[in-house]
């Protein structure tokens, strides 16, 4: 097993997540519109860190037909396709709104007879037909199954023989203020993290799970696994400042109960865009996070 860690310097285009928006299968507590902001963004400041992570896959063949599994709105999707030109790939969500944007920039790009949308909630027993795909990508979607042992032996059936599962995870919530900010309340963020614990532990107990062990029970070989340490300053792309916004502002609505009244104000006053102190006019933000992915092998 490898464990690299890779700086990247540069933004662009990623796996999907966010402050806790996702449920089952790509299933979100706020509203798609805002949630579909936050992916488009994501996928946007990432772009190079998910390019790295398909060009490591352990393929035997380059793959004819890809799922991916909870797909949001397309941040990985377009890389594979890009990755793989001659491949298909069939983007499963629960969220219409979500494959309805996937499919607008499919159609965009002029590559939407190379991609099939399903909408389907991977919790449930039977899955939709989705062919027997070579590869099957999941990015920041398998810790949100209700039953993850389930989800990865229907992945395994899914699969052709020699095919590979590839799971994108996040070690949490990505970080953008130095340790030091604000200055009236140093550490606020973590603080504001910590304050949303409890409710990630409750809703999204898989979250930060090391998958191995579960891959290998379900009757995969992994054959390796990578975790990549991401940073990406704020003065490569304004959109690192919009992405810090679109989270922390996630965060305080769950956080929020369980901050002093300091510590909000502190929030309020970084989310406030007409303060001298919103966050969208630092200088020093960085998007500081770790992702791990694990390439598995249907023996």
């Amino acid at each position: 097993m490898t464990h690299t860690h890779q700086h990247t310097p540069h933004h662009g285009n990623g796996a999907h997540h966010s402050g806790h928006g996702h449920g089952p299968g790509g299933h979100h507590a706020h509203s798609d519109g805002g949630q579909a902001e936050i992916l488009d963004l994501d996928a946007e400041v990432l772009a190079e860190h998910i390019a790295s992570i398909t060009a490591w896959l352990p393929l035997k063949d380059k793959p004819r037909h890809i799922v991916d599994l909870g797909c949001g709105t397309g941040a990985g999707t377009f890389a594979l396709l890009e990755r793989f030109p001659d491949a298909h790939i069939t983007a499963v969500d629960t969220s219409a709104e979500h494959l309805k944007l996937l499919r607008e920039k499919a159609c965009a790009r002029g590559i939407q007879e190379r991609v099939r949308t399903v909408q389907a909630d991977l919790d449930h027993d039977d899955w939709p037909d989705l062919g027997q795909p070579d590869l099957v990508w999941a990015s920041a979607s398998m810790h949100h199954m209700a039953n993850p042992e389930r989800a990865l032996s229907n992945v395994r059936e899914l699969l052709a023989p020699g095919g590979l599962f590839a799971v994108v995870e996040l070690a949490g919530v990505p970080r953008f203020l130095p340790a030091h900010a604000p200055e009236n309340r140093p550490g606020l963020e973590e603080r504001a993290h910590a304050a949303t614990n409890s409710f990630h532990a409750e809703r999204v107990p898989h979250r930060g799970a090391d998958w191995g062990p579960m891959l290998t029970a379900a009757g995969f070989t992994v054959e390796d696994d990578r975790t990549l340490t991401v940073t990406v300053a704020g003065a490569r792309s304004d959109a690192v400042g919009r992405y810090a916004y679109g989270i922390l502002q996630r965060i305080r609505s769950v956080a929020a109960p369980a901050l002093s009244p300091e510590d909000l104000t502190a929030l309020d006053e970084l989310l406030d865009t007409s303060s001298p102190n919103s966050l969208l006019l630092r200088e020093d933000l960085a998007v500081r996070t770790e992702r791990t992915v694990w390439a598995a092998r249907r023996a």
